[in-house]
């Protein structure tokens, strides 16, 4: 006979208290995290003491050594038996008196975690002592009494071999060089705030400090001095304030970064009640705000001190004091954000570009396009060997495979490259998510009309193709997956500039004028320029009759422009402002008076949908890439710019036979003055092309059915064949 086991039965494990010394030893853990929890505790003790010098010095990142000293009121005593123990404080007698707090300090934790998790001596004298007193702390107790010693005002408290007895936690903080950096930047934090503190941090023994600023009345100099001149030049000043006791009491007072700060990492110093605190909420809402206006892979940097009652701020919410609980957080947060975007909008009206120069690449033979379509091509139906995606020649993130990088780069006839090419590049993602604010219905309309006459297979070649070089003056070849196309430049910037007049209407930045210019001036030479027979003058009273009344029409509407596209015209009829329409681009500057001609004669001004319209239509045609006014110099235009020794055509035979010794140089003679001034034009053209047009054209261009048909686009190859081609050969 067989006998099942039976189960042993287990008896519930007893609940036992732990020991005290356990006790205190996870707690130090929770609030000394690592060696800046420790630093960060032992300077807000610094300066609850109202001290006016703080000085940190730090050996292997903290575990080794921790010196904190400063020049405050010190410690009496009568209370250094008692400074370590857990749960003593100066800073509050009961409860209620969180309520009201305004010290950092208040649960009486911080050095008494710090003397379960390493060895903590405290030298300190108080004002009229003869002498200063040393003890050491273990546990919570003094290892000995007091030892009378010589000291400098204030106190110095001195951390040894942090976590000696939690030797998995030491093992994760061997990076010293990581920790050092959080405790550089913890300092730095505490340095831009309290600017009638001076601080100073460094490693122990070395001469000089990583941090050092002292006291200063200005906070921009603060900023200056810790985080340097390129973050302090970029920043603006910010304040936002409520009084409704309904909604939301609060004041705050700041600095936040501009449109052209860049930086690939968010810096928010943030102080609460003049507590050093994180607050995600408030993070994540900024970020939100300048994800419209910085470049994608630039962070701002935010500097914020916000005032509330004590009473609605919660402060006992985190071990370590690193995040606070505010009384109608939502609207606080809404509210600050409102402020930025409204700052950030009106700073962006009046920021200023520097123009880029870049080498300019010579025009290669224009391609036949007659019997070409966008029509796919046949692709045959035999399986390919090698997978499609690796065929493709190039990508937008991968220049090597664009046009110029193979042609012929004349280093003394270009102009050289910018060196903050990337940032400039990166500027045209400004406004990504453009708030169409268009309140007329009209505007609605045209912008619903856009969209809806867009070409899906045109939307996804513009949205992914890649730049690969200049065909000829007009057409540019790009790529989109493995097939090329030729991109007529002149009519894609022209419905570009056209649909950003629409979507940015009544929302432009602004180009100044260096000075002043008269329409009636800019009409009469658009005139002339359209008049071929530049002697007679015959039509002289014409043209000045048709100047003065353009003039007067744009000076009625001046208001008019001026709030809705930015054009600004003064009373004695002087155009001064121009919109932007695209950042970092500039127009052709030489066409302005044709444009000011196209709003006088070609604008519908009686009625408002038209009118916009049309108005969009000349900002587009003006803003559009046109080849410059003078011949390519890089191509055969460059016998425009060919002069004669002593003014004889070099290929006249008397020239050629009397000066046959200088043929070479005759032939190399140019109008150099003038070569220049195309050289630049046409090199910034292509730029502007390639690093403007293009990624500008990805995110906001929605090409219209037209663009099918009318040879805007034409598809000259396909990389699938031309590769099997190379495989055979």
């Amino acid at each position: 006979m067989e006998f099942e086991p039976t189960e042993e039965v287990k008896e519930p494990p007893r609940i036992h208290r732990l020991d005290e010394s356990v006790v205190n030893r996870i707690a130090a853990g929770e609030v000394i995290q690592r060696p800046v929890s420790a630093v960060k505790e032992l300077v807000e003790n610094s300066l609850d003491a109202s001290s006016t010098s703080i000085s940190v010095a730090v050996k292997d990142g903290g575990l080794k050594l921790i010196q904190v000293s400063d020049d405050g009121h010190g410690i009496r005593y009568e209370d250094l038996p008692i400074l370590c123990e857990r749960h003593t404080t100066s800073k509050l007698s009961k409860y209620e008196d969180l309520q009201s707090i305004k010290s950092m300090g208040f649960r009486g934790e911080a050095l008494a975690s710090m003397t379960y998790v390493g060895h903590v001596t405290v030298t300190t004298i108080t004002r009229g002592q003869l002498h200063g007193y040393r003890v050491s702390y273990r546990d919570g107790v003094m290892e000995h009494e007091p030892k009378a010693c010589a000291a400098v005002k204030g106190t110095q408290i001195m951390i040894e071999n942090l976590f000696y007895n939690m030797i998995a936690r030491r093992k994760t903080l061997q990076n010293s060089t990581d920790d050092y950096t959080k405790i550089v930047d913890l300092l730095s934090r505490f340095a831009i705030h309290h600017i009638d503190v001076g601080f100073s941090c460094r490693k122990h023994g070395a001469a000089r400090a990583d941090v050092h600023s002292v006291a200063t009345p200005s906070r921009l100099n603060a900023i200056k001095s810790v985080y340097g001149i390129s973050v302090a030049q970029n920043l603006i000043k910010i304040e936002a304030a409520d009084n409704d006791p309904s909604s939301s009491v609060f004041e705050m007072a700041g600095f936040i970064s501009n449109s052209n700060y860049v930086a690939k990492k968010t810096t928010m110093v943030l102080f609460i009640n003049d507590r050093l605190v994180e607050c995600t909420a408030l993070k994540r809402a900024i970020e939100v705000v300048y994800a419209a206006t910085l470049p994608k892979a630039s962070k701002p940097f935010i500097y914020m001190s916000i005032i509330l009652p004590p009473e609605h701020v919660d402060v006992n919410v985190h071990p370590t004091k690193r995040e606070v609980s505010l009384l109608n957080q939502e609207v606080i947060v809404e509210k600050i954000q409102s402020v930025v975007e409204s700052m950030l909008r009106n700073s962006d009206e009046s920021r200023t570009f520097q123009e880029q120069a870049v080498e300019a690449s010579p025009s290669v033979p224009p391609v036949t396009s007659n019997d070409l379509d966008l029509s796919p091509l046949p692709s045959g139906s035999k399986s390919q060997k090698v997978p499609v995606h690796k065929i493709v020649r190039t990508d937008s993130s991968d220049p090597a495979g664009r046009l110029h990088a193979y042609l012929y780069n004349n280093t003394q006839k270009h102009l050289e490259r910018d060196s903050s090419l990337t940032a400039v590049r990166s500027s045209v993602r400004q406004r990504r998510n453009l708030k169409e604010t268009a309140d007329l219905t009209s505007i609605q309309e045209l912008i619903n009309d856009v969209d809806s006459k867009c070409h899906s297979g045109l939307l996804d070649i513009v949205s992914k193709c890649t730049y690969v070089g200049m065909a000829d003056d007009v057409f540019a070849l790009l790529q989109h997956n493995t097939h090329l196309y030729l991109a007529n430049v002149v009519n894609l910037s022209k419905e570009l500039m056209y649909q950003q007049a629409l979507r940015r209407f009544a929302h432009f930045n602004a180009i100044q004028l260096s000075e002043p210019a008269p329409l009636h001036e800019l009409i009469m030479l658009a005139l002339k320029e359209e008049d071929l027979d530049l002697e007679s003058n015959e039509n002289d009273d014409l043209k000045e009759k048709i100047a003065e009344m353009n003039a007067q029409l744009l000076r009625q509407k001046a208001e008019m422009l001026e709030e809705y596209f930015c054009i600004f015209i003064d009373s004695d009829g002087n155009l001064s402002r121009l919109p932007i329409l695209l950042d970092q681009y500039i127009p052709d500057m030489d066409r302005v008076p044709e444009f000011v001609l196209c709003l006088g004669n070609d604008v519908d001004w009686e009625e408002e949908k038209k009118c916009f319209q049309s108005l969009a239509a000349a900002l587009g045609n003006f803003y559009a890439m046109h080849p410059p006014l003078l011949p390519n110099p890089s191509g055969k235009g460059l016998e425009f710019y060919r002069k004669g020794k002593h003014g004889k055509n070099p290929r006249d035979g008397e020239n050629s036979s009397s000066h046959v010794g200088d043929g070479v140089a005759i032939e190399d003679e140019f109008e150099h003055e003038l070569l220049s001034e195309a050289e630049t034009a046409w090199a910034q053209r292509e730029w502007s092309i390639q690093h403007v047009l293009f990624p500008s054209m990805r995110l906001f261009l929605k090409p219209p059915n037209s663009m099918a048909v009318n040879g805007t686009f034409v598809r000259v190859a396909s990389l699938e064949k031309l590769y099997k081609v190379f495989e055979r050969c």
